[in-house]
């Protein structure tokens, strides 16, 4: 992954298009992401979340904050009873664990900025699967270079 210093305070532009949906396996083959930035430093994620109507992400725990903004589709978490929907902001704190659900009618979009890491547990709440920002750009540009497509730089601040 390329790490250059940033040369000036100019924000910077990622087209939609320069980014590819991969699957994030191996949690979920009905799950999709599309990753934007990282920061190693900081351990942080941007992507979008895509799944499949009906879909769930298995029982995970975050260790940073998440913020989520819901672009289509509906979907809970399977240890509340809110539903979130087009439009709707879900804010989580460190420390919060859930299993996500998309509605049964349609398919999810979600944009996600990610603090820290994240367990995946399984039914005894045993770690099974730690994510990190260096785990998800390492998975997208193995995709990449799997694909063929060029690898971005996924640090361009």
């Amino acid at each position: 992954m390329t790490t250059t210093a940033p040369t000036s305070l100019d924000p910077a532009h990622i087209g939609g298009g320069t980014r590819h949906w991969h699957p994030f396996t191996p949690y979920s083959d009905d799950v999709e992401l599309k990753l934007f930035t990282v920061d190693l430093t900081r351990n942080e994620t941007v992507v979008l979340l895509r799944a499949k109507a009906g879909a769930q992400l298995g029982v995970h725990d975050h260790y940073g904050r998440v913020l989520a903004y819901s672009i289509a589709g509906r979907w809970s978490y399977a240890e509340h009873d809110w539903v979130a929907d087009v439009g709707d902001f879900v804010y989580e704190v460190a420390n919060s664990k859930h299993t996500l659900v998309a509605d049964p009618s349609e398919d999810i979009v979600l944009f996600i900025y990610l603090e820290g890491p994240i367990h995946f547990l399984d039914g005894d709440d045993n770690v099974v699967g730690i994510e990190t920002a260096q785990t998800f750009a390492d998975r997208y540009l193995q995709f990449c270079r799997d694909k063929g497509y060029p690898e971005p730089d996924l640090s361009p601040f």
